[in-house]
């Protein structure tokens, strides 16, 4: 048996957003750009998803831009904004959680002259309100904080955040990767300047991800060349992909109640199992405040890596933090962000689970990572 539980590094397309996507491929395969009916058509389809999305995410369409990922879009606004507003100042704050792509984007602008404060997370990975109230000067031009963490599942209360940061007239971007459709975003309502998202997180296909931005702020482009979404991304739209995005984050909200409710049941069912048959594990991050798909567990005296490995072989696929980061053994930075001891920050397996999850699939992972646990330990030269 193979069993799928690293749902927070990619999804399996969804058949109902493949097959919306095939026409785009075989029959309305034309230019977006081009004037031609062929084009001009994908255009107006193009127009018709911005409007959708913008239904569902509460936000105007003219604010969305599509781009290959998210990680794309968070280059994008992170240096685009540092960047075109030089005047306003040189400060960016991030959190001390972020996904690589953020913290590589801060460092490239920290290397350019740019001021970079980090803001710290408690040993539950929420943010410390007050001490990010403390981080923000009158040099400070956008402060980014992702909605859900990546790695430990939590959930940060965007409202409150993006509310202190405008008061102190500062600009407010979020990563909300992992948000969707565990959290019901509403853009303007919650006074979000920038938003990043991905389609491959949420049952669609891999290679798009979409910009919100704050069509009132400056934004200096990352890809330039072709003039596509008014000149803020060149390059010529990749039109299945958009429309199978818009489907697939159709498809979450439509069926978000009993999909949020599946998740949870095997989560947790996932979690009684191991603390009733697995000694010495914790949880990683708050078990309340995080999406109910993930589970990241802290496995003492053995290195997550080899556990990932076993359970591989055993045809049960987990992650030990971001995909992203996968070829790089370094610590969690995310671990050590929330004052893990040095010495269980390389213990621990990201479980996220996802709509084709079974309970049998998940009986069958907990036998083999009984035996991966109990097989590792025999040899582990820590002892209890």
């Amino acid at each position: 048996m193979q069993v799928y539980l690293d749902n927070a590094a990619t999804t399996r397309i969804d058949p109902r957003v493949l097959a919306r996507m095939k026409p785009y491929f075989l029959n309305h395969f034309g230019n977006a750009s081009s004037i031609h009916k062929l084009g001009q058509d994908n255009d107006a389809a193009i127009k018709k998803c911005k409007i959708k999305i913008g239904q569902l995410l509460g936000v105007k369409p003219e604010r969305l831009v599509f781009t290959a990922s998210a990680t794309e879009a968070n280059n994008f606004i992170i240096k685009g904004v540092m960047r075109a507003n030089r005047e306003r100042g040189n400060h960016l704050i991030i959190s001390a959680i972020e996904h690589p792509c953020v913290r590589q984007s801060a460092k490239e602008l920290e290397d350019e002259g740019f001021k970079v404060d980090i803001a710290p997370v408690d040993s539950r990975g929420l943010i410390d309100l007050g001490k990010l109230k403390n981080l923000i000067g009158p040099q400070t031009v956008l402060v980014s904080i992702m909605t859900v963490n990546n790695e430990i599942g939590t959930i940060q209360d965007i409202a409150a955040i993006s509310r202190l940061v405008h008061e102190r007239g500062v600009l407010f971007h979020t990563d909300a990767v992992q948000a969707v459709p565990y959290l019901k975003i509403n853009i303007e309502k919650d006074n979000i300047d920038f938003l990043s998202l991905s389609g491959h997180k949420f049952y669609g296909p891999l290679g798009v991800g979409l910009a919100v931005i704050n069509p009132a702020v400056r934004i200096k482009p990352l890809i330039v060349g072709g003039g596509q979404e008014k000149g803020m991304r060149a390059g010529t739209y990749n039109v299945p992909g958009i429309i199978g995005f818009t489907e697939a984050l159709t498809l979450a909200y439509q069926e978000r109640t009993a999909y949020l409710k599946k998740v949870k049941e095997l989560r947790d069912y996932l979690l009684a199992q191991i603390k009733k048959n697995i000694p010495d594990v914790n949880i990683n991050g708050d078990l309340k405040k995080r999406t109910p798909n993930n589970l990241n567990l802290m496995f003492s005296r053995i290195e997550g890596e080899a556990i990932l490995m076993d359970l591989s072989y055993q045809g049960v696929y987990v992650s030990t933090g971001s995909a992203c980061s996968a070829l790089n053994l370094k610590s969690s930075s995310v671990l050590a962000a929330l004052g893990i001891a040095d010495d269980n920050l390389n213990s621990n397996i990201r479980f996220s689970l996802g709509k084709y999850n079974t309970k049998k699939e998940i009986d069958y992972a907990l036998k083999a990572l009984q035996k991966t646990v109990s097989r590792l330990r025999s040899f582990s030269p820590i002892k209890n």
